[in-house]
């Protein structure tokens, strides 16, 4: 949130969440019953900065709802809307906002993996999506070449059938092909579903009506040259990492690690000032010795 606010970003954003207790940077929330949402809190964060609290109630895990989650915005709390963009809350934004508006009227905007990205339409895990799709009724509109990370995408109102697609896949792969739902992975990649919503991302990008607007896995900071976002996958997270530990190991401080501490001093604020300045002692500190010992 940090990160759009700094890049130009004003206007309404939704988090939705479970559990009983907002985080302490939220206490003033108010609730809002404009928000047309069971239990909705709203605050405003920054000038021009609507920050909207929104329980959820399902046992599927957080990941697999994205897709529904944006229909029912567009359906109610964001029915005046022309565009949702999702992002995983470890992603940290890098380019002016205006250049996602633009990004999301070419297409459904959506950035390329960096593991498995080379999966040529002969790719047998391919091959079993055509299955899925088959049991959608559907059938494939494009050959892709590449495999797509679901921590982010844009979709405009006129490209909402993507959405409607990406859900109505996770429920197939839920029904037939029973992976444990309430499980970020529960299988391995020897399966059709390894990442229920990554994988029914990647399989909805294949048979959707809708446009696609891809980049290449720079897009996430995954390779370098990259100049919209950095996705700290995997752990430790840049919150929890231990830089200087870390680069002791041979592991430098990353691209997503600077990135993150960069982008700490608010509208949100989480942490001390003194907390912030040793963090980033310790990136610096990280880096110079990484300059003479890396792991590869």
């Amino acid at each position: 949130m940090n990160s759009l606010y700094r890049n130009g970003y004003r206007g309404q954003f939704y988090i939705g969440y479970r559990g009983d207790i907002l985080p302490p940077w939220a206490t003033k929330a108010a609730d809002n019953i404009n928000l047309n949402w069971a239990g909705g809190k709203s605050l405003e964060l920054a000038e021009g900065l609507q920050v909207h609290f929104l329980p959820i109630k399902t046992d599927y895990h957080l990941a697999h709802y994205k897709p529904k989650f944006m229909l029912e915005l567009f359906d109610g709390p964001a029915n005046a809307t022309d565009a949702i963009a999702y992002f995983d809350p470890d992603i940290v934004v890098k380019c002016r906002w205006g250049f996602y508006e633009t990004w999301m009227m070419h297409g459904v905007a959506m950035v390329h993996e960096v593991t498995s990205n080379d999966m040529p339409s002969s790719h047998p895990i391919r091959r079993e999506w055509q299955k899925v799709i088959q049991l959608c009724n559907r059938r494939s509109t494009r050959e892709l070449r590449s495999y797509i990370n679901s921590g982010f995408c844009g979709v405009s109102r006129k490209h909402i059938e993507f959405l409607s697609l990406w859900n109505e896949i996770i429920e197939t792969a839920i029904k037939y092909y029973n992976p444990n739902h309430d499980q970020f992975m529960s299988l391995d990649r020897t399966y059709p579903f390894y990442s229920i919503d990554q994988d029914a991302f990647n399989i909805a990008a294949m048979c959707c009506d809708s446009p696609i607007s891809e980049i290449g896995p720079e897009g996430m900071d995954f390779i370098h040259g990259g100049w919209t976002m950095s996705h700290a996958v995997g752990s430790p997270k840049p919150w929890k990492k231990k830089f200087i530990g870390s680069a002791l190991k041979g592991s430098p401080p990353s691209l997503t690690d600077h990135r993150f501490w960069l982008n700490v001093d608010g509208p949100v604020a989480c942490y001390s000032s003194n907390q912030i300045v040793l963090k980033r002692i310790s990136i610096l500190t990280g880096n110079f010795i990484g300059r003479f010992y890396r792991r590869f």
